[in-house]
């Protein structure tokens, strides 16, 4: 069933440690079951892993925004029918949709 409307989009709330909205997105993601807290330790021992190897002047959260950006996608495949045949079709992505992706 259809809605009436577009659904509205709820605001994350930034993580307790570093204060950043994309890690606790990332956090969210990451989190099977609603175990959040377990999410929490893999992500925040993960940076803190960051920053024992990158030296004193390194920062766990511009590496990590760093590594995100790297692999987001630039351009997806749509698919196109034209007669009969169906193409694929490169398309540019959204700067919403590449965080999801």
């Amino acid at each position: 069933m259809s809605r009436r409307r577009r659904a509205v989009k709820r605001e994350v709330l930034p993580d307790a440690k570093f204060g950043d909205i994309v890690i606790s997105r990332f956090m969210n993601v990451l989190m099977y079951d609603g175990k959040k807290s377990a999410a929490e330790g893999i992500v925040y021992g993960a940076l803190d892993v960051l920053k024992k190897r990158g030296g004193a002047n390194a920062d766990p959260v511009r590496l990590f925004h760093e590594a995100l950006d790297n692999v987001k996608p630039a351009i997806e495949v749509r698919s196109r029918r034209v007669g009969g045949a169906t193409y694929q079709v490169p398309v540019e992505v959204r700067t919403e949709r590449r965080q999801a992706l």
